[in-house]
């Protein structure tokens, strides 16, 4: 994995927390509205072991997922760079939404590359 500094290293655990939070959010409402939440509840999972890989090796925390169980989440989050990124190319300069999503962008790419050494 990259070297990370200390401050990226936070920037990073935070937008996966916010991301987190957000996404949990939008269950409870998806779920009493009856929306199907396959979609949602697959990509929390995702971001659910994509923070607990990265506190895994920045912070020495264990972590109850399974090799393949980090594979599928490694996908997923893969899977959302495109919509990230054009949302990014879209977002007005200096504005805080995209600085929002270039730490977002960054933490999953850090998931991604922690993801791949954990698998190999």
């Amino acid at each position: 994995m990259e070297n990370v500094t200390h401050e990226e290293q936070q920037e990073s655990i935070k937008a996966f927390q916010s991301t987190i939070r957000k996404s949990e959010n939008a269950l409870v409402n998806m779920t009493q509205k009856r929306n199907n939440t396959t979609l949602l509840q697959k990509r929390l999972q995702a971001l659910y072991i994509g923070l607990a890989l990265l506190e895994k090796v920045w912070n020495q925390k264990s972590h109850p997922y399974m090799e393949e169980d980090i594979a599928e989440a490694r996908l997923v989050l893969m899977g959302l760079f495109p919509s990230l990124e054009n949302m990014y190319d879209k977002s007005k300069e200096g504005s805080p939404q995209k600085t929002l999503l270039e730490r977002r962008i960054k933490a999953f790419r850090l998931a991604v590359q922690a993801m791949d050494d954990f698998i190999q």
